[in-house]
């Protein structure tokens, strides 16, 4: 991360140094993705993700704070979150304290403890807020996480942040930042976020990777696994993820099943090795029950028999 006295890292200047960027944060991208964070960090929009959860979204902004030294802010959305815990609220025991200092001191010009106890000495900033605040660094990575678990109310409140990088707090004004945070949030999809809200971001669909990327992705997460080890699971997890289940593994579950694969100091699969560790790569026993056994081998002799898997 940049020190207090460091001057902000340039951002990109052209999608192919926003590869670049992002491999050096171990993120492998293809050239859309790249191409929708290029244009969103130069033209200061929003950036706007979607896809299955483990495909790798929320990694974008971390990787982004990480690679350009700016600080990272992030939003965790939930079902009934608020003003309060997004952007900020009153320290109301100290303002009560406060109060109670005056009338000990006999001080109570009701005007001028009203516009004191009202001032930022008294506001707790949440996440939203302290985006818009300078940084010498420059101005933060915020990440807003699964929007589609809020509810339109608080997108509705999002609109008037994203669209002119301000918030307006009734008891002081209009809080404007300096210079615009770069914004990434993503969703899952679980609904679909308002017109609105999306309008005012440009927008980026994150897929499954396709065999070659995602044994890059393993190359890159986890060197150390035997390449014959890393095809089989990338082979594996590609047929996997062309069955019937509730829940497809991610990106994520294939970065967890190679490494706790190789805690096991496993070199390549086998059918027992599978079944006992498909809790790992699947998160419902409805889906463990269908692939255990016979699907997992059918599955497994069809990976380890694709050219290059072993």
């Amino acid at each position: 991360m940049a020190g207090p006295s460091s001057a902000p890292r340039p951002l990109p200047g052209s999608v192919d140094q926003v590869v670049a960027l992002l491999s050096e944060g171990d993120y492998v991208a293809d050239r859309s993705l790249a191409t929708a964070l290029f244009l969103a960090l130069r033209l200061a929009r929003p950036l706007f993700l979607e896809g299955e959860a483990g495909v790798g979204k929320t990694e974008v902004a971390k990787v982004l704070a990480r690679t350009l030294g700016r600080k990272l802010l992030r939003l965790q959305c939930y079902e009934g979150l608020d003003l309060a815990s997004a952007a900020y609220e009153w320290n109301y025991s100290r303002q009560m304290l406060e109060i109670r200092v005056a009338e000990a001191a006999h001080d109570m010009d009701r005007a001028s403890i009203e516009h004191d106890l009202f001032s930022e000495r008294f506001l707790v900033k949440r996440p939203l807020l302290q985006a818009l605040e300078p940084d010498p660094a420059g101005a933060p990575v915020l990440l807003i996480d699964e929007i589609d678990r809020t509810d339109e109310p608080f997108e509705a409140f999002l609109l008037e942040v994203l669209s002119d990088y301000q918030l307006t707090i009734p008891e002081i004004g209009p809080v404007s930042a300096a210079a615009p945070p770069l914004v990434v949030i993503t969703s899952n999809r679980t609904r679909e976020v308002h017109d609105a809200l999306k309008r005012r971001c440009f927008y980026a669909w994150i897929d499954y990777p396709d065999a070659e990327r995602e044994l890059a992705i393993l190359r890159v997460k986890v060197p150390q696994a035997a390449e014959q080890l890393s095809r089989q699971v990338v082979g594996f997890v590609q047929r996997l993820r062309a069955r019937d289940l509730f829940k497809l593994p991610g990106v994520a579950e294939t970065i967890d099943w190679t490494q706790a694969l190789m805690e096991l100091d496993r070199r390549s699969l086998d059918p027992a090795t599978v079944d006992a560790t498909l809790g790992v790569l699947l998160k419902y026993q409805d889906d463990i029950a269908r692939i255990r056994g016979q699907a997992a081998g059918e599955i497994l002799d069809a990976a380890t028999r694709a050219p290059g898997a072993s």
